[in-house]
């Protein structure tokens, strides 16, 4: 079955992204690491009090950002990389008609904002489609601190294949798949990675619009409302506005796997 690394949507309201990012208070406060129960999904494992001090040292702020806020924007300079401790986000870029194309949706546990390590400015959009917390980690800081810490070194670089693997990802998704598959290959991977986090297996509440997963999977409003009645009628799924509970598994799976058996 495709792995999707990274997949993650905000209600539509009269607040206004760029006016939320200019005017609001981004509330700042003391973050620790050593004592987050996200930890092992951000961190890596095994590193000393000492090490866990100097990580505490770099990670000194976490930052609140309220739904429909900015936490960086398109063109931005890069500064630090975002380790999101509660909130869903997506990221989008602006196509030449003025339509957000969302990119991907981030979620609790995961990092944010290694779009920028490249050319050091932001080529996306990070809009939180809920009240989030972030803990800042500046970059310059990060990378010192990684030539002496080899356990941070690695996780610096596998937290970077993550995102490769689920670019690569979304291309076989788009390029291959159809409608029926990626959005049985969406609703599982958001589980999975939800489960991950100790929710359930089998229930969520979609933090995103129908219009955004079709965004995100290459799909018309109407092809992902038609294709999660289909799942619905199927007996697959149950879908309640947005909280959407899986009644069979196996056969989601099924669906993207025979994309493979093709």
């Amino acid at each position: 079955m495709i792995q999707l690394i990274a997949i993650h949507e905000v209600t539509a309201g009269t607040l206004c992204a760029a006016d939320v990012y200019h005017s609001m208070n981004l509330q700042t406060i003391k973050a620790s690491c050593s004592n987050c129960n996200l930890r092992e999904l951000c961190m890596p494992m095994g590193l000393d009090a000492e090490q866990m001090q100097r990580i505490d040292d770099i990670v000194a702020t976490r930052r609140k950002v309220k739904r429909g806020g900015l936490l960086f924007r398109n063109g931005e300079t890069f500064t630090s990389l975002y380790a999101i401790r509660t909130g869903f986000f997506k990221t989008c870029v602006a196509t030449e008609d003025g339509r957000d194309q969302v990119t991907g949706f981030q979620m609790a546990g995961e990092i944010i904002g290694l779009d920028g390590i490249v050319n050091d400015h932001h080529t996306c959009d990070a809009v939180a489609l809920e009240d989030a917390e972030v803990c800042v980690m500046p970059f310059d800081k990060l990378e010192d601190l990684s030539r002496e810490v080899t356990a941070l070194q690695n996780h610096v670089h596998k937290v970077m294949s993550r995102e490769i693997v689920r670019e690569h990802g979304v291309m076989l998704l788009l390029g291959s798949m159809r409608a029926e598959e990626r959005l049985a290959a969406f609703v599982l991977n958001l589980v999975q990675r939800l489960h991950a986090r100790g929710f359930s297996k089998s229930e969520l509440v979609l933090r995103m619009t129908r219009e955004e997963i079709g965004s995100y999977l290459g799909l018309k409003l109407e092809t992902v409302s038609r294709t999660f009645s289909k799942f619905a009628d199927d007996n697959i799924i149950e879908v309640r506005q947005r909280h959407l509970r899986i009644l069979d598994t196996d056969a989601l799976k099924r669906i993207v796997n025979s994309q493979q058996c093709q």
